[in-house]
């Protein structure tokens, strides 16, 4: 169920930036509520207009990205929408950072490093930092510098270890967006996020607000169809017609932006289980499936002891045009994953459920297969329900979106593992 937070008083205003303001929530410590504004800038606010709406258009675009992140497993400090120009998050204290992640050349790069054409495609992402500094324009700050800042937030000094988990996150998060935004036929050209420092748990979150000021895209990967804020900085003159145009084109990825949230195909994972005695093996499957969001269906035939069965069975998924993954289960002689997949162009996966005095023995049946027959083998429940998953990852941005993420966060828990044991040596 979702967390139901009820708001009986806004506080004192915290902070305030070009686009938003921050209060704080006295009946929910540790909460804050931002709240967009209808005024858009280009230039650090050299240029500055109202754009009527914007603020509803801002917050809508922002909840919905939040969301796609949050739900593939990025830790961010949004919450819930709370109104159509606001949303509450957890308090955190700000890294004066923006990371500017890069697919594409563009913009101020070009001008950074001339002889770099425009359209030069980067691969690795280009990953670059910048002070936020107004009154110096925002300079570029490279990791030398950052690290001798020395700053704590929270109770948090910022040393290279959070350094390298903001920019391994960074990449994460863009590659994600990428992903979700190129369903859209949009690329994703470049993005600036920012990290905040939780203040009760200290722990570095995606903060701050991703919405069109954030980054650049351009549909079909055509920059005269751009529909971020570049269209606004680009502006010769500012009238109401051109300000109406800037306004659909936010309008315009507003509406696209709930589209992320939507998987581009279903599909399902079939585990076949020779007995129930192996019922504890198969519901290990069908729970990391259910992480991933794949749908999993237990069932039980023997290729043994009722071939005419197990094929009925088979036949009954590939008759509905549902994407399927098979599951084998079967200790012993495993007859289920050869059958299965000597009879289905459908990818079948083995993972038997090997006992500690015949496991030796018995994982020979999954692993020495016929020839023609391509099934593979994975011992680890959890794995199989990944090798899965990673199989509907090419066709569904959702799923795979999950696996980048749970990699991230993989990498950050042996990161933050390493610091702590570092810690406790010294």
């Amino acid at each position: 169920m979702a967390t139901i937070i009820v708001i009986t008083y806004i506080g004192q205003k915290l902070n305030e930036g070009k686009t938003k303001q921050i209060f704080e929530l006295v009946d929910q410590p540790g909460l804050v509520l931002v709240q967009s504004k209808d005024q858009i800038t280009a230039g650090n606010a050299v240029r500055k207009d109202q754009m009527e709406g914007k603020a509803a258009i801002a917050n809508k675009t922002t909840s919905c990205v939040f969301k796609l992140l949050q739900e593939s497993g990025i830790k961010t400090a949004f919450v819930k929408q709370h109104s159509d120009t606001a949303f509450i998050a957890t308090h955190c204290e700000m890294i004066p950072i923006e990371w500017v992640c890069r697919r594409v050349a563009t913009g101020s790069f070009l001008k950074r490093n001339p002889g770099v054409k425009e359209g030069y495609r980067f691969t690795p992402l280009k990953m670059e930092m910048f002070f936020k500094d107004d009154a110096n324009n925002d300079p570029q700050w490279s990791e030398e510098q950052l690290l001798e800042s020395k700053f704590c937030l929270a109770g948090l000094t910022i040393s290279q270890c959070e350094v390298d988990i903001m920019n391994r996150s960074t990449v994460a998060i863009f590659e994600i967006l990428e992903k979700a935004w190129a369903t859209q036929n949009c690329t994703l050209v470049d993005m600036k996020i920012e990290f905040g420092v939780n203040v009760k748990t200290q722990e570095i979150v995606l903060a701050d607000v991703i919405d069109n000021d954030s980054w650049r895209l351009w549909p079909a990967g055509d920059r005269s169809q751009q529909k971020d804020k570049q269209v606004y900085r680009d502006l010769k003159e500012v009238t109401p017609e051109a300000m109406q145009m800037v306004k659909r084109n936010f309008e315009w990825v507003s509406e696209r932006v709930k589209l992320l949230l939507e998987p581009q195909a279903s599909g399902r994972v079939v585990v076949l289980m020779g007995s129930t005695s192996d019922m504890a093996h198969c519901e290990k499957i069908r729970k990391a499936c259910t992480s991933y969001g794949i749908m999993c269906i237990l069932r039980v035939t023997s290729a043994h002891k009722g071939p005419d069965e197990t094929l009925r069975i088979k036949a009954e998924y590939e008759g509905d045009g549902v994407p399927t993954v098979f599951v084998a289960v079967a200790g012993r002689s495993n007859g289920l994953g050869p059958v299965m997949s000597g009879n289905t162009a459908y990818p079948v996966i083995n993972c038997p459920p090997l006992t500690p005095d015949w496991g030796a023995q018995d994982v020979w049946s999954s692993l020495r297969m016929p020839s023609g027959l391509g099934c593979s083998t994975v011992l680890s429940p959890d794995a199989a329900a990944q090798f899965a998953a990673q199989i509907f990852g090419l066709t569904d941005h959702l799923v795979w979106c999950k696996l980048r993420a749970s990699m991230l966060n993989t990498w950050v828990s042996l990161k933050l593992a390493d610091k702590k044991l570092q810690a406790c040596s010294l």
